[in-house]
């Protein structure tokens, strides 16, 4: 039982790290894109991404709106 414990101490291998980098960058790049049209022209676009509601600059309200889907996908 102890080695199960002492094998989970929260560190990440290259592979789950790499996983989430898969699936962060694309969300990021389409978040992005609809961001920055929703930006051009002239809606809210912080309403529509959860996490970003807060947000005064577009790159921080991204990466918490990616981080926010990517906590619902995992």
């Amino acid at each position: 039982m102890s080695e199960m414990m002492n094998e989970n101490n929260g560190s990440f291998s290259l592979t789950e790290k790499m996983s989430d980098l898969m699936i962060f960058v694309p969300c990021f790049i389409v978040l992005f894109a609809v961001a920055l049209l929703g930006q051009m022209v002239g809606i809210h676009w912080r309403k529509w991404l959860s996490g970003a509601e807060g947000s005064q600059n577009i790159f921080v309200g991204i990466k918490a709106a990616v981080y926010t889907f990517m906590s619902h996908i995992n």
